[in-house]
């Protein structure tokens, strides 16, 4: 099986970035440049006994995303408890709304954003209300 293990996000100001996904997300960061030779913090996004996996923030290695491209990449969907105070947290940390708030019939509020470094992920708040 080839089950996810790991992400990367590739960012362009490692210390704007480490920001955004802390306050918004609660992760925290552990410095592993010396091992990959660049800028790249491990990212641990929850405990161990919590369903989810792990990733790093990577110094950008490219031009940064343009407005309106097409995605070239994974899109990460983060499960939060409270869909709207999550939003009000990327916003305020510098994020923006790239696809609004939107009801998944009968499972779940989903929607999508921009961070600081101009990558696309989005936030699942699970709600079989939704509609």
């Amino acid at each position: 099986m080839g089950r996810t293990v790991h992400f990367e996000i590739h960012v362009s100001d490692m210390e704007r970035a480490k920001t955004f996904y802390g306050e918004v997300f609660g992760w925290s960061f552990q410095d592993w440049s010396d091992y990959a030779g660049m800028p790249y913090f491990g990212a641990v996004t929850g405990s161990d006994d919590e369903m989810g996996i792990n990733g790093a923030l990577m110094q950008r290695q490219g031009a940064e995303p343009q407005a309106n491209q097409a995605v070239n990449g994974y899109i990460s969907t983060m499960g939060v408890a409270d869909y709207d105070a999550t939003e009000a947290k990327i916003l305020a940390y510098g994020g923006k709304v790239a696809k609004a708030k939107h009801a998944l019939p009968g499972m779940a509020w989903q929607g999508y954003y921009l961070d600081t470094e101009g990558n696309i992920f989005g936030i699942h708040q699970p709600d079989e209300n939704a509609k």
